[in-house]
C-alpha cells in the first residue's frame, strides 16, 4: 500500500475468502528515535492503569487486499512502543494496528459488543472482543495465525468456547488507517439477549475480567459515537445497510 493511501482516513470494507499473514522483523525507526517520549507516556499510562504489562505485540507494516485474498506483514514491538505511537497521534503513517476480531452476534442477528474494563488500556470503550496479535500467534514457518487469535481473544474476554458459536469462513477487512480490523462473523446458537446473559455470568466468574459489561447492537440507533472506535461505527452502518 502506498504512502498516499495509508494516510487517508476514508473507510474501505472488503469481503475476502482468506487472510494470509506473515512475520518479518523490522527495526522500527520511529520507536528508536522517540524512546524518551514512549517511556514518559508509559509511565503516565501506568499511573491510571497499573496492571498493564509491557509485553511484545505485532504491528502491521504492509497490507494488500485483493478480491479473494488479504495479505498482511507484521513486525514485533514493545506494547509501550505501540501505546506511545497511538497516544502521540500515530505519527508514523506507514504503520497500522491490524487485528483479528470476531463480529459476535446472536442467532437473531443482533450484535454483542463488550465494554472494556477500567483496568485495561481502553477502559470504557465498546467494541467486539479482539486483541493485537502477539508472539502466541507466530508460527514456526513465519506465518501469523489470525484465526486462532480471534477465537482465543473471544474466549479470554467473554468466556465463550467454540462450542457456543459458529465462525464464518469469510473475512471482512475494515480499513480505516491506522486501524485495520480483520473480522469474521461469529454467530451464537442462542439469541443475543441470552448470549449477553451468558457472557455477563462468565465475566462475573473471572478473577480479572477484561470486560465490565456487554452491549447489544440491533440497529444504527444503538451505535455509540462516543465509545465506539470509528472503524466499528463504519462496520455497523455497512452491516445494517446490507440487510
Amino acid at each position: 500500500m502506498n504512502q498516499a493511501v495509508r494516510m487517508t482516513r476514508d473507510v474501505k470494507i472488503t469481503r475476502v475468502a482468506d487472510v494470509k499473514a506473515r512475520f518479518e522483523p523490522l527495526d522500527w525507526p520511529w520507536a528508536k528515535q522517540n524512546q524518551d517520549e514512549i517511556a514518559a507516556n508509559w509511565q503516565r499510562r501506568l499511573q491510571k492503569t497499573p496492571k498493564m504489562f509491557n509485553g511484545r505485540v505485532l504491528l502491521l507494516r504492509d497490507i494488500e487486499v485483493m478480491p479473494e485474498l488479504c495479505r498482511n506483514t507484521y513486525f514485533e514491538v514493545d506494547y509501550a512502543d505501540m501505546l506511545g505511537w497511538i497516544d502521540l497521534g500515530h505519527p508514523d503513517p506507514t504503520i497500522a494496528n491490524g487485528f483479528a476480531m470476531g463480529a459476535l452476534r446472536g442467532s437473531d442477528g443482533a450484535f454483542i459488543c463488550g465494554v472494556m474494563s477500567g483496568d485495561t488500556a481502553n477502559g470504557g470503550r465498546v467494541y467486539f472482543p479482539a486483541g493485537t496479535p502477539d508472539r502466541a500467534d507466530m508460527q514456526p514457518d513465519g506465518s501469523v495465525d489470525l484465526a486462532t487469535s480471534l477465537t482465543r481473544e473471544l474466549f479470554e474476554e467473554t468466556g465463550l468456547s467454540e462450542a457456543d458459536y459458529h465462525v464464518e469462513d469469510e473475512w471482512i477487512v475494515v480499513q480505516r488507517w491506522p486501524a485495520i480490523a480483520l473480522m469474521r462473523m461469529v454467530t451464537l446458537y442462542v439469541p443475543a439477549e441470552e448470549g449477553a446473559r451468558l457472557i455477563r455470568a462468565n465475566i462475573a466468574a473471572q478473577d480479572e475480567p477484561e470486560l465490565s459489561d456487554v452491549r447489544i447492537i440491533r440497529g444504527a440507533g444503538d451505535i455509540d459515537p462516543q465509545r465506539m472506535p470509528l472503524f466499528l461505527q463504519s462496520f455497523f452502518r455497512w452491516s445494517f445497510d446490507q440487510r
